[in-house]
């Protein structure tokens, strides 16, 4: 489900309004984050915007006119562009550079991770921490704004972050190049220690309320489980990343 409120509280300058100028900033190569469209857009500008995003990895969102006016006031024509804060990469241009400098490449996955502020931690936690690159679906992830990049304490301007249309396509490709995937689980009888995370890994984080997909789970090598001693049983998702993160650290010899 969209947050508009999250989209009410970005500030213009992160936006771009109207049909003309959004096609403008796609064809001028601006990197963008999301874009919100009226429903049941037909007009002659609307298919050219169309065609201006064919090919690209931009997600698409189809809202009600109401959602565009609460966002903005001016004339947007009912198109609404939101500015990524970061230039994307590509998974598969990271990976062959890393074994390139014969290094092991260390990634982390985030599966519906949408909240701001956690992704913004976790990032901020994966550059400290040395890990190689982040990857991301095209939708269903956090916008990744100025409020992440200040979460991340601009850890987000210099770790790769590679968004990824099909996630489990991705996945692929990582399983392809040799390298593990290790996916956080509640229902994981392995003990997050037991794992083996000395070798080229991926841990996968998903969404707090409900985990990793299945679909992708099935692609993993093992799920691996944090204890919980207390009456609650689950952790903030920034702060389990980190505690597996830095296991992967302490593993390889870093730390």
């Amino acid at each position: 489900m969209i947050n508009y409120s999250n989209h009410k509280q970005r500030p213009e300058k992160d936006m771009i309004f109207g049909i003309r100028a959004v096609i403008e900033a796609v064809q001028a190569g601006k990197e963008i984050d999301k874009i919100l469209m009226r429903r049941d857009m037909t007009s002659e500008l609307s298919r050219e915007l169309f065609n201006a995003l064919t090919g690209l990895k931009v997600p698409v969102q189809y809202v009600p006119i109401e959602k565009l006016n609460r966002i903005t006031t001016k004339n947007h024509q009912g198109v609404v562009a939101f500015i990524s804060a970061i230039t994307y990469q590509h998974i598969e241009d990271i990976i062959p550079g890393i074994y390139e400098e014969g290094l092991m490449p260390f990634i982390v996955v985030l599966d519906g991770v949408t909240d701001i502020r956690n992704f913004g931690a976790i990032a901020r936690t994966c550059e400290c921490a040395g890990v190689d690159a982040i990857v991301v679906p095209t939708k269903g992830g956090a916008a990744i704004n100025a409020d992440a990049v200040k979460t991340s304490a601009g850890a987000l301007l210099t770790i790769p972050v590679c968004r990824e249309e099909n996630l489990g396509n991705a996945l692929k490709f990582l399983v392809s190049s040799g390298i593990k995937l290790v996916a956080a689980s509640e229902k994981a009888s392995k003990n997050y220690t037991e794992a083996v995370l000395t070798e080229p890994i991926a841990i996968i984080m998903g969404a707090e309320d409900e985990g990793v997909n299945p679909d992708h789970l099935r692609l993993c090598d093992e799920m691996v489980g944090i204890p919980m001693l207390g009456s609650i049983h689950s952790l903030n998702v920034s702060v389990a990343a980190g505690v597996l993160i830095y296991e992967a650290v302490r593993q390889r010899g870093n730390a």
